[in-house]
């Protein structure tokens, strides 16, 4: 529990996330506001003190999934009255609609921008003010619209699991000839690099670095098959910076050296022997900056 601020707006935390890393987002209020971390359950079967004092319920999610936003509509059901502040990190069109038409207060996705979380900041400040104004009247629940869950989150755990890592993807696809850090592929899917690192493995069964190798490997091959460039060259142009790594590497994925690839390509005979899948890397050093 966080209560730096004993006259600033009060909200109360539900923590959504895979892994219970809410407690960071809200040390970013502590300096004007009155936080408490609270479960879920606790929430909807307390209708005394904390909900009557209280101006916000804040709801933070990693990548939303139907269960967490049945629980925010149960929560719009049980305490309509009180505003609810949906936090994410997942985004996408549809689900800000969603949020829309449940009448979450506040949808914002994370990181929080400097200029959002003054934004932000003011409305909290206006909204405590006009309760407190408020506070004598009873508080009338408005009619409430409970929409869909929408599509993107009610897919199969496997989907879920290759949308999560579809950005890291991408950026791989655009720049697997340079040097890529594990912790910029996670914070693209706003997961932290050990979980990442878990995560990539058991959705595709191959470490994200022998993923960038095999592309790497790709690369050289048709360059290979379609070019009479210099095989250094082509093993720099894939992202090796040192020709006898590159030549380990490609006899490891290929069966066979560069060089004795570019022959076989080339010659009469020996095409098929070429046509087996690539093995895992087992026995040279993971450096995908070499």
């Amino acid at each position: 529990m966080m209560s730096n601020s004993a006259t600033g707006p009060s909200l109360l935390w539900l923590d959504m996330t895979c892994e219970r890393s809410t407690r960071a987002l809200m040390a970013q209020f502590s300096d004007f506001c009155d936080c408490r971390l609270i479960a879920p359950d606790s929430l909807v079967a307390d209708s005394g003190r904390h909900l009557r004092q209280a101006d916000m319920i804040c709801m933070h999610f990693d990548r939303p999934d139907a269960l967490g936003l049945s629980q925010l509509q149960q929560l719009k059901r049980s305490v309509p009255s009180l505003p609810i502040t949906m936090f994410t990190v997942q985004h996408t069109e549809e689900l800000a609609v969603w949020a829309m038409r449940s009448r979450v207060w506040e949808y914002i996705t994370l990181p929080i921008s400097p200029a959002e979380m003054a934004r932000y900041r003011r409305a909290l400040l206006e909204l405590h003010a006009l309760r407190r104004i408020g506070a004598s009247g009873p508080r009338q629940p408005m009619s409430e619209v409970f929409p869909e869950l929408p599509a993107c989150v009610r897919l199969t755990a496997d989907h879920r699991k290759h949308q999560s890592l579809a950005r890291a993807l991408q950026h791989i696809d655009l720049h697997f000839r340079e040097n890529i850090d594990q912790k910029e592929l996670a914070q693209l899917c706003g997961m932290t690099p050990s979980r990442f690192s878990r995560l990539f493995k058991d959705v595709y069964g191959v470490c994200y670095v022998e993923h960038i190798l095999a592309k790497r490997m790709e690369f050289a091959k048709d360059r290979l098959d379609n070019s009479q460039m210099p095989i250094t060259t082509i093993g720099y142009e894939a992202g090796f910076r040192d020709p006898s790594y590159f030549a380990r590497a490609f006899k490891q994925f290929a069966g066979c050296t560069p060089s004795e690839y570019r022959n076989r390509r080339t010659g009469a005979t020996g095409v098929s022997d070429l046509t087996e899948s690539f093995q895992p890397l087992v026995d040279i050093e993971y450096d995908i900056g070499a």
